[in-house]
């Protein structure tokens, strides 16, 4: 029988993207505004069937692309507005499985607001709270049921995030962040489905979850070049495994654990302009796929005024 593979579903929020994004702790003036463009590559041959690994022996190696552009605009005094669209296009490379096809498209149309709420500067260096809201929305009529190949959940979302940072005066900053993302329902090309019981519907309940992020960062060439290395774990606070010899579907139970590495880069010479590389694993999971993600972003600014300290 077939057996698909696993779930993209909470690589949402990816927190590889490089520059001004609603998970770090940069604020910036008002009247500023920062323009992203990302790319990022993701692959796996593996994922998690409930706590068991398993190898993707039908289709191979499911490819993820993704180009995102976003931007973000300082709007007043201590509050930075964010707008990001995707394109994403994913694939299997087994030219033999091509009984399934890939999906592209727009994915999730995202709005985050992020505030400052406090700022405090120490003799070994400064202390820095903010908070992040953030929605986000299918912007295309893409298949959230058609996994591994789906875009996305299919599902509207509601973040709220808290973000503590120190950073010290050598150049060196800790980070941590929680959020809690508030899941809808999924519209499914089927009016029956399984999740710890019958259900004779098309809507699916996307679990909510709880993220849980550290970061350890070191500033370098007078704040030029920013370096961290980050670990995220995102647990689903409800939701069902799936099942043997079954596809993933968006009520899936998806935990996991991801590590990675970043560097971004801002040119002295050219003002505003900078780049960023970013590379993280998924090292451990439960319904999720054991996928690694390369990613490059370029960011500017336009009216620049003045770049904040991390």
């Amino acid at each position: 029988m077939l057996k698909l593979n696993l779930t993209i579903t909470f690589l949402l929020f990816a927190v590889g993207l490089v520059g001004q994004t609603p998970s770090d702790a940069i604020m910036m003036e008002s009247k500023v505004v920062c323009i992203l463009f990302e790319y990022n590559y993701g692959q796996f041959d593996q994922y998690w069937e409930g706590p068991s690994i398993r190898e993707n022996q039908t289709i191979a190696t499911v490819k993820r692309n993704t180009v995102l552009p976003m931007m973000a605009v300082g709007v007043v005094k201590n509050l930075n507005l964010f707008v990001g669209l995707p394109y994403i296009k994913t694939e299997s490379s087994d030219p033999n499985g091509g009984k399934f096809a890939g999906a592209s498209g727009l994915q999730d149309l995202t709005v985050a607001v992020k505030y400052k709420a406090f700022e405090k500067k120490t003799a070994r260096g400064e202390l820095r709270v903010l908070g992040t809201v953030s929605f986000s929305t299918p912007a295309s009529n893409y298949l959230p049921d058609y996994m591994p190949y789906s875009l996305g959940a299919g599902a509207p979302e509601l973040a709220y995030r808290a973000i503590g940072q120190y950073t010290f005066n050598s150049g060196f900053y800790v980070r941590g962040a929680g959020t809690y993302l508030w899941k809808g329902y999924a519209k499914a090309e089927r009016e029956y489905y399984y999740n710890n019981g019958s259900f004779y519907t098309s809507w699916m309940d996307v679990p909510n979850a709880i993220t849980a992020e550290g970061i350890f960062g070191k500033k370098f060439l007078d704040g030029s070049l920013q370096v961290e290395l980050n670990y995220l774990k995102t647990q689903s606070l409800s939701g069902d495994d799936i099942r043997a010899y079954n596809s993933p579907q968006p009520t899936n139970k998806v935990n996991m654990d991801r590590v990675g590495i970043s560097a971004h880069y801002y040119f002295p010479k050219i003002e505003g302009l900078g780049i960023g590389l970013y590379h993280h694993s998924v090292i451990n999971g439960r319904n999720a796929p054991k996928i690694s993600t390369s990613g490059i972003g370029l960011t500017y600014f336009f009216n620049y005024l003045k770049r904040e300290s991390l």
